[in-house]
Parts: structure tokens; sequence; C-alpha cells
């Protein structure tokens, strides 16, 4: 029986939905203790941290300061500032995995698949011949490195070249 299953017990807590109140993005933006943190980058207008459920080593979420829920809302300077991050941060995950391409998107609301309620940007480094035998058999992914020490790699490959915002 054991055979048919993979396991993440940590995400059950998740999956039923406890959740410390507030915002999770705001959390993390505080510092409230309640949540993990896998922040690897803030400045005053956008936060990036590792996604604690990632898809693949290195699947980012970057988000601004200011709790927004439309990227519509993004003043003009954010979005020239984003813009500039996610190359950034693009050159950097390039140099820490060297992955074979990239998803980048948004999730606006429920009904886009957002399960959180402030805007977030998605990285998610793709690899050549990533898809597995779990993948085919069982239509499951496997995680080959925890998002702990993918933040911790990050970290380290931000610090060598610290992300500057030009017009600030």
């Amino acid at each position: 029986m054991n055979g048919d299953y993979f396991f993440s017990f940590q995400k059950f807590a998740y999956v039923k939905g406890e959740r410390p109140p507030g915002c999770i993005l705001c959390l993390i933006r505080d510092r409230d203790p309640s949540v993990v943190d896998l922040s690897v980058h803030r400045d005053p207008l956008f936060i990036v941290a590792v996604n604690l459920y990632p898809y693949n080593p290195g699947h980012l979420l970057v988000f601004p300061t200011r709790h927004l829920t439309d990227l519509r809302d993004l003043e003009p300077a954010e979005e020239a500032h984003l813009a500039r991050l996610t190359r950034y941060l693009l050159d950097s995950l390039d140099k820490l995995n060297a992955a074979g391409g990239y998803n980048l998107g948004y999730n606006m609301g429920r009904a886009a698949g957002a399960s959180i309620d402030h805007l977030h940007l998605h990285i998610i480094p793709r690899f050549p011949n990533e898809l597995g035998i779990a993948d085919l058999l069982a239509g499951k992914r496997v995680l080959v490195e925890s998002p702990l020490e993918t933040a911790r790699r990050l970290r380290e490959r931000l610090a060598q070249e610290p992300f500057s915002n030009p017009s600030s």
C-alpha cells in the first residue's frame, strides 16, 4: 500500500485551511513568527520568497509590499521596478540552477486559481528531462530539493550580486 502514495504530511494543515489569521504574504512582509519566511530579497516595493510548496526548486513568489489584489493597481514606478527585479531573478536563477526555461504568471482571483488574495508573480524554473516516472505513472511530481535548502542557496547567490534599482 505505501508504494501507491507519495507522502507530504507537512502540507496537511495547509490543505485543511489551517492558516494564521490575515494575509499570508502580509504576514511574511511583517516578519510574523507564525509563518515560515523563505524570503530571499526585500526592498521597499517588493519581496521575493521561495514558495513553501514549490512545483520545482527555485519556484519564487514576487509580491508587492503593499497589499494589492490586481496587477492593474501597480503604480508605474512599481511596474518598472518589478520588470528589473524579474530580469535580475531570472539571471540569478540561471546561475543557481541552470534551468532550461521558466513559467511566469499571476493567478488573480479565486476563479483563476489564486489561493492567496495578495498579488504575486510566480517564477517557476523548468528543467530539461524533468518529466519522471512518477509523473508518468501517477501524475505526481517529485521535488528534488527542499524549499528551505533552495532559499539558503538563493540567499547566498543573491548576496554575491545584490539587486540595485537605478531609479531609486
